[in-house]
């Protein structure tokens, strides 16, 4: 489907290709202050897509179907690269299957109700195979801005290395009408600095290295976080007969992942076809209670919400648990409150213990990495790189924005939907009636 932009044709045919090609041009840089290489600018006829993750993948299949050219650009060598490459080896995913399936293309059916990460990963592969998707690999985003006309970005080629070093030059400049953000909530590992940290003798790292508890036997691990990984990891240290403990530093909602044989996420919206959210947050909270007990009383307290309406307002999504609560209880986990300090050999926390620890693991999150490059305050907010306002999708001068509304790949094909279906009108106005449009701006 896409072809190489460097290689369009000539001899008045320009008008078929994926793109408009203006060679070696310095003078149509905009004022970003970073050169661009010799390969020039590529004007394109389509959307431009930033990131080869399931949202990029979905947008391009959508654009497909429409017949809209596009371009797509990932910065690693392979697509959804966070799925591959920092994700644990019992990862599975947490809600069934229909809720996580790309536009056009369900799972199959000898896939089991949570497919597990290799079963996802052939899943991505072979819809990309299914669609032609064929990205731009190593090429990083520098910089995106809009000049009035085009969104101009800049990249560079990350496959280059000079002495060791990624080359810094811009390789290449994009510009296109319509520029689809598709970097996803998790591009870049939060590791939070904790005093003393730099002082600590043993091995620290972020849970996305986390592979298997294999290579941690006979070690004293502690895992710092309890969200979705936080939990998975310190089960799978706990079934790898690994000494774990697990930091709680605030409070949060653990849910079994099925009640009664029903997923829990597919209960709870049956729930609010009847009820309003206080109400289903009030059930799915006492049926939890009967399955799991009293988490308080294991070192995890709840918040005030509950757990439908904190994620409504929130974004933060609840626990789902499969199996962590039962070794906390049976004593395979130890909970600790959350860290003062590190120290040469363990760890001092709030409540005065100190513990030693030969591995500590932050399972603390994930942020956008949009504002680092997008040069635009309206629609993308510079604090945490999420839209500004919740579940928005489109902002002004042709800015999409998919996989951002912190509703797991269920909201991804929402949003890639709903942006290829905007971007196939809007191409279509300006190929089949482009002096309709010129004369509307004449106006």
């Amino acid at each position: 489907m896409v072809q190489d932009p460097l290689t369009t044709e000539t001899g008045g045919k320009m008008e078929h290709d994926l793109l408009m090609y203006s060679p070696r041009s310095a003078a149509r840089a905009t004022a970003t202050g970073i050169p661009i290489g010799d390969q020039g600018v590529a004007v394109l006829r389509g959307p431009l897509i930033v990131g080869a993750g399931p949202a990029g993948l979905a947008c391009a299949a959508m654009l497909t179907m429409g017949l809209v050219p596009y371009v797509i650009l990932e910065r690693d060598m392979c697509i959804a690269s966070t799925w591959h490459r920092r994700t644990y080896d019992r990862l599975c995913l947490h809600l069934p299957k229909r809720y996580c399936q790309l536009p056009l293309m369900p799972f199959p059916h000898s896939y089991p109700t949570y497919p597990v990460r290799q079963q996802f990963l052939a899943y991505l592969d072979e819809y990309k195979r299914k669609h032609g998707i064929r990205p731009f690999f190593n090429m990083e985003v520098v910089s995106a801005e809009y000049d009035g006309e085009y969104w101009c970005v800049r990249t560079k080629d990350t496959s280059d290395n000079v002495g060791g070093s990624m080359l810094s030059s811009c390789t290449m400049e994009y510009r296109s009408k319509w520029l689809i953000v598709a970097t996803g909530e998790n591009a870049e590992p939060v590791v939070p600095e904790i005093k003393g940290m730099r002082s600590f003798k043993g091995e620290v790292f972020h849970s996305s290295d986390y592979r298997n508890g294999e290579e941690f036997q006979g070690k004293n691990v502690l895992v710092i976080g309890c969200g979705n990984s936080g939990m998975e990891v310190s089960l799978d240290l706990a079934n790898y007969n690994v000494h774990t403990s697990m930091v709680v530093r605030d409070s949060g909602h653990v849910l079994p992942r099925e009640i009664l044989g029903i997923s829990t996420f597919t209960l709870s919206l049956w729930l609010q076809t009847f009820f309003n959210i206080k109400v289903v947050d009030q059930i799915l909270l006492v049926l939890a209670w009967f399955i799991l007990g009293d988490t308080r009383r294991i070192g995890i307290p709840r918040p005030n919400l509950g757990p439908m309406e904190l994620k409504q307002l929130s974004g933060k999504t609840p626990v789902l648990d499969v199996g962590t609560i039962a070794k906390i209880k049976s004593g395979d986990i130890k909970v600790f409150p959350g860290i003062k300090s590190f120290q040469e050999d363990g760890v001092e926390f709030i409540d005065g213990r100190i513990e030693s620890f030969d591995v500590v693991i932050f399972a603390t999150g994930y942020k956008s990495n949009v504002p680092y490059w997008l040069k635009e305050n309206e629609f993308f907010s510079r604090k945490d790189g999420f839209p500004c306002r919740p579940n928005e999708w489109k902002g002004k001068n042709g800015l999409y924005a998919a996989g951002f509304s912190r509703r797991g790949l269920l909201g991804v094909s929402m949003d890639a939907t709903k942006i290829a279906n905007d971007i196939i009108q809007s191409y279509n106005n300006i190929i089949f009636h482009p002096m309709d449009i010129q004369r509307s701006q004449d106006d």
